[in-house]
């Protein structure tokens, strides 16, 4: 594996994480019922409480921390062990990375043209997906 493949594996790994805290800051406002602070003047509690925070039922922030616990698994497996999953025809990481990206811009659109409110929290992991989909695609 090159050089430049395990850093982009590392930095996936650390954004995974980062993601991963955020989502879990999230959900543990919402179940303890403390206030988000928005350090940007946005109005979090709304976005977050609001019909659109689950999908299917399940909450948007739940989804969050499995896409980034899986990410950050799969690369730490890709960095200590590269050829685990040479076998599989399919790229998983450029498929789930996708799918979280596009995930991304739909909640996005919806705090912008729906609720017409926005949330500081939800952007910040808005941007760690789209970093993540971004180191993806390059690797």
């Amino acid at each position: 594996m090159l050089e430049n493949d395990i850093l982009i594996h590392v930095a996936i790994v650390i954004l995974g994480i980062s993601g991963f805290m955020v989502a879990k800051y999230i959900y543990h406002h919402k179940k303890t019922g403390k206030l988000l602070v928005c350090p940007i003047r946005f109005d979090c509690n709304t976005v977050v409480n609001s019909d659109y925070s689950r999908f299917f039922g399940i909450p948007v922030e739940f989804l969050g921390m499995f896409y980034y616990s899986i990410i950050s698994l799969w690369h730490i497996i890709l960095i200590f062990s590269p050829s685990f999953f040479s076998s599989i025809p399919i790229d998983f990481s450029l498929i789930i990375s996708t799918t979280a990206f596009l995930f991304s811009l739909y909640l996005i659109g919806v705090q912008i043209f729906a609720l017409k409110k926005g949330c500081s929290w939800c952007l910040v992991s808005a941007f760690i997906s789209t970093l993540i989909f971004i180191f993806t695609v390059f690797s």
